[in-house]
Protein backbone atom coordinates (compact mmCIF):
# COMPACT_ATOMS: atom_id res chain seq x y z
CA UNK A 1 0.00 0.00 0.00
CA UNK A 2 1.37 3.26 -1.25
CA UNK A 3 1.33 6.65 1.77
CA UNK A 4 -1.06 7.85 -0.68
CA UNK A 5 -3.39 4.87 -0.51
CA UNK A 6 -2.96 4.94 3.52
CA UNK A 7 -3.37 8.49 3.43
CA UNK A 8 -7.17 7.97 1.56
CA UNK A 9 -8.03 4.66 4.17
CA UNK A 10 -7.02 6.88 6.73
CA UNK A 11 -9.60 10.00 5.69
CA UNK A 12 -12.03 7.47 5.16
CA UNK A 13 -11.91 5.99 8.40
CA UNK A 14 -12.25 9.33 10.02
CA UNK A 15 -15.45 9.93 8.32
CA UNK A 16 -16.88 6.78 9.17
CA UNK A 17 -15.82 7.69 12.90
CA UNK A 18 -17.27 11.09 11.83
CA UNK A 19 -20.11 9.93 10.41
CA UNK A 20 -21.12 7.53 14.08
CA UNK A 21 -20.70 10.50 15.90
CA UNK A 22 -23.26 13.11 13.98
CA UNK A 23 -26.71 13.11 14.11
CA UNK A 24 -28.05 12.40 11.14
CA UNK A 25 -30.16 15.03 9.38
CA UNK A 26 -31.30 13.19 5.89
CA UNK A 27 -35.01 13.23 6.78
CA UNK A 28 -37.19 16.18 6.61
CA UNK A 29 -40.94 16.79 8.00
CA UNK A 30 -42.50 17.34 5.11
CA UNK A 31 -41.86 14.16 2.89
CA UNK A 32 -42.41 11.78 6.17
CA UNK A 33 -45.89 13.87 6.93
CA UNK A 34 -46.59 13.19 3.25
CA UNK A 35 -46.11 9.44 3.52
CA UNK A 36 -48.67 9.37 6.40
CA UNK A 37 -51.02 11.16 4.39
CA UNK A 38 -50.50 8.83 1.41
CA UNK A 39 -51.25 5.67 3.89
CA UNK A 40 -54.63 7.88 5.08
CA UNK A 41 -55.87 7.88 1.59
CA UNK A 42 -55.20 3.63 1.08
CA UNK A 43 -56.68 2.99 4.46
CA UNK A 44 -59.73 5.38 3.53
CA UNK A 45 -60.17 4.01 0.31
CA UNK A 46 -59.66 0.37 1.52
CA UNK A 47 -62.38 0.80 4.33
CA UNK A 48 -65.16 2.47 1.69
CA UNK A 49 -63.86 0.11 -1.71
CA UNK A 50 -63.25 -3.14 0.27
CA UNK A 51 -63.87 -5.08 -2.97
CA UNK A 52 -60.93 -2.90 -4.99
CA UNK A 53 -58.88 -2.09 -2.44
CA UNK A 54 -58.80 -4.71 0.06
CA UNK A 55 -60.68 -7.77 -0.84
CA UNK A 56 -58.49 -10.84 -0.05
CA UNK A 57 -55.49 -10.39 2.62
CA UNK A 58 -53.39 -10.75 -0.30
CA UNK A 59 -54.63 -7.69 -2.28
CA UNK A 60 -54.83 -5.88 1.28
CA UNK A 61 -51.24 -6.43 2.12
CA UNK A 62 -49.96 -6.11 -1.81
CA UNK A 63 -51.64 -2.62 -1.40
CA UNK A 64 -49.48 -1.91 1.59
CA UNK A 65 -46.73 -3.28 -0.11
CA UNK A 66 -46.54 -0.55 -2.87
CA UNK A 67 -47.67 2.24 -0.94
CA UNK A 68 -44.26 1.04 1.45
CA UNK A 69 -42.22 0.95 -1.98
CA UNK A 70 -43.42 4.21 -3.00
CA UNK A 71 -42.59 6.02 0.29
CA UNK A 72 -39.14 4.40 0.27
CA UNK A 73 -38.60 5.51 -2.91
CA UNK A 74 -39.65 9.19 -1.31
CA UNK A 75 -38.12 9.47 1.36
CA UNK A 76 -34.58 7.91 -0.19
CA UNK A 77 -34.70 10.54 -2.56
CA UNK A 78 -34.90 13.27 0.07
CA UNK A 79 -32.39 11.26 2.48
CA UNK A 80 -29.75 11.47 -0.26
CA UNK A 81 -30.27 15.06 -1.62
CA UNK A 82 -30.63 16.60 2.39
CA UNK A 83 -27.26 14.75 3.19
CA UNK A 84 -25.89 15.95 0.11
CA UNK A 85 -26.88 19.46 0.84
CA UNK A 86 -26.06 19.42 5.08
CA UNK A 87 -23.38 16.97 5.27
CA UNK A 88 -21.21 17.78 2.80
CA UNK A 89 -18.21 15.87 2.90
CA UNK A 90 -19.48 13.17 5.19
CA UNK A 91 -23.01 12.69 3.42
CA UNK A 92 -21.65 9.30 1.69
CA UNK A 93 -20.90 8.33 5.51
CA UNK A 94 -23.68 9.15 6.87
CA UNK A 95 -26.08 7.63 4.53
CA UNK A 96 -23.46 4.40 4.78
CA UNK A 97 -24.29 4.33 8.58
CA UNK A 98 -28.21 5.35 7.81
CA UNK A 99 -28.74 2.49 5.62
CA UNK A 100 -26.43 0.04 7.39
CA UNK A 101 -28.80 0.50 10.99
CA UNK A 102 -31.89 0.02 9.10
CA UNK A 103 -30.78 -2.67 6.93
CA UNK A 104 -31.52 -5.63 8.85
CA UNK A 105 -34.65 -4.57 9.87
CA UNK A 106 -35.86 -3.96 6.19
CA UNK A 107 -34.62 -7.38 4.77
CA UNK A 108 -36.38 -9.28 7.99
CA UNK A 109 -39.02 -7.45 7.09
CA UNK A 110 -39.22 -8.69 3.15
CA UNK A 111 -37.88 -12.07 3.83
CA UNK A 112 -41.05 -12.81 6.19
CA UNK A 113 -43.22 -11.12 3.73
CA UNK A 114 -41.86 -13.38 0.63
CA UNK A 115 -42.36 -16.57 3.12
CA UNK A 116 -45.50 -16.16 4.39
CA UNK A 117 -47.02 -15.01 0.95
CA UNK A 118 -45.63 -17.95 -0.75
CA UNK A 119 -45.64 -20.41 2.29
CA UNK A 120 -47.72 -20.03 4.74
CA UNK A 121 -50.59 -17.34 3.21
CA UNK A 122 -53.09 -18.83 6.30
CA UNK A 123 -50.58 -16.54 8.45
CA UNK A 124 -51.03 -13.38 6.32
CA UNK A 125 -53.17 -12.04 9.18
CA UNK A 126 -49.61 -11.72 10.64
CA UNK A 127 -47.95 -9.18 8.46
CA UNK A 128 -49.29 -6.18 9.47
CA UNK A 129 -48.18 -6.24 13.41
CA UNK A 130 -44.33 -7.85 12.39
CA UNK A 131 -43.87 -5.25 9.90
CA UNK A 132 -44.49 -2.34 12.53
CA UNK A 133 -42.59 -4.70 14.44
CA UNK A 134 -39.32 -4.32 12.29
CA UNK A 135 -40.01 -0.88 11.88
CA UNK A 136 -39.80 -0.37 15.84
CA UNK A 137 -36.73 -2.35 15.69
CA UNK A 138 -34.86 -0.59 13.02
CA UNK A 139 -35.72 2.85 14.39
CA UNK A 140 -34.72 1.55 17.82
CA UNK A 141 -31.58 0.32 15.94
CA UNK A 142 -30.77 3.82 14.57
CA UNK A 143 -31.97 6.24 17.25
CA UNK A 144 -28.60 6.90 18.53
CA UNK A 145 -27.54 8.74 15.30
CA UNK A 146 -31.26 10.58 14.70
CA UNK A 147 -32.87 13.28 16.75
CA UNK A 148 -34.09 13.30 19.78
CA UNK A 149 -37.64 11.96 19.98
CA UNK A 150 -36.91 9.26 17.98
CA UNK A 151 -37.46 6.44 20.11
CA UNK A 152 -40.83 7.65 21.33
CA UNK A 153 -41.89 7.14 18.19
CA UNK A 154 -40.17 3.56 17.90
CA UNK A 155 -41.91 2.86 21.24
CA UNK A 156 -45.19 3.54 19.28
CA UNK A 157 -44.48 0.93 16.63
CA UNK A 158 -43.50 -1.47 18.76
CA UNK A 159 -47.26 -1.58 21.27
CA UNK A 160 -49.24 -1.00 18.49
CA UNK A 161 -47.27 -4.10 16.85
CA UNK A 162 -48.22 -6.14 19.69
CA UNK A 163 -51.89 -4.25 19.95
CA UNK A 164 -52.57 -5.45 16.10
CA UNK A 165 -51.18 -8.95 16.36
CA UNK A 166 -53.42 -9.52 19.10
CA UNK A 167 -56.45 -8.24 17.09
CA UNK A 168 -55.68 -9.57 14.37
CA UNK A 169 -55.51 -12.91 15.61
CA UNK A 170 -59.03 -14.54 14.82
CA UNK A 171 -57.64 -14.51 11.23
CA UNK A 172 -60.79 -13.19 9.86
CA UNK A 173 -60.35 -10.70 7.18
CA UNK A 174 -58.24 -7.82 7.56
CA UNK A 175 -59.24 -4.27 8.85
CA UNK A 176 -57.61 -1.64 6.93
CA UNK A 177 -56.92 0.33 10.01
CA UNK A 178 -54.41 -2.19 11.75
CA UNK A 179 -52.07 -0.71 9.04
CA UNK A 180 -53.61 3.42 8.60
CA UNK A 181 -53.84 4.31 12.17
CA UNK A 182 -50.10 3.08 13.34
CA UNK A 183 -48.58 4.03 10.35
CA UNK A 184 -50.50 7.67 10.10
CA UNK A 185 -49.97 8.73 14.08
CA UNK A 186 -46.41 6.96 13.87
CA UNK A 187 -45.60 8.97 10.64
CA UNK A 188 -47.13 12.54 11.93
CA UNK A 189 -45.37 11.79 15.04
CA UNK A 190 -41.68 11.66 13.48
CA UNK A 191 -42.62 14.60 11.35
CA UNK A 192 -43.23 16.66 14.60
CA UNK A 193 -40.08 15.01 16.20
CA UNK A 194 -38.21 16.50 13.24
CA UNK A 195 -40.03 19.76 13.13
CA UNK A 196 -39.65 20.50 16.34
CA UNK A 197 -35.60 19.30 16.01
CA UNK A 198 -35.54 21.95 13.63
CA UNK A 199 -35.25 19.67 10.81
CA UNK A 200 -37.61 22.25 8.51
CA UNK A 201 -34.52 24.31 8.97
CA UNK A 202 -32.44 23.02 6.41
CA UNK A 203 -35.75 22.56 4.03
Amino acid sequence: MTELDKALADIGDIRSRMAVGTTFQGFGPAVIALTGVLAMVLGTLQHYLPSVFAGTSKTYLMAWIVLAFIAAMLIGVEMIARSRRIHGGLADAMLANAVEQFLPAAVGGVMLTTVLFRFQPDLLWMLPGLWQLLLAIGLFASARNLVRGVKLVAGWYFLLAFVVLITSMDGAELSPWVMTVPFVVGQLMMAVVLQLSGGAAHE
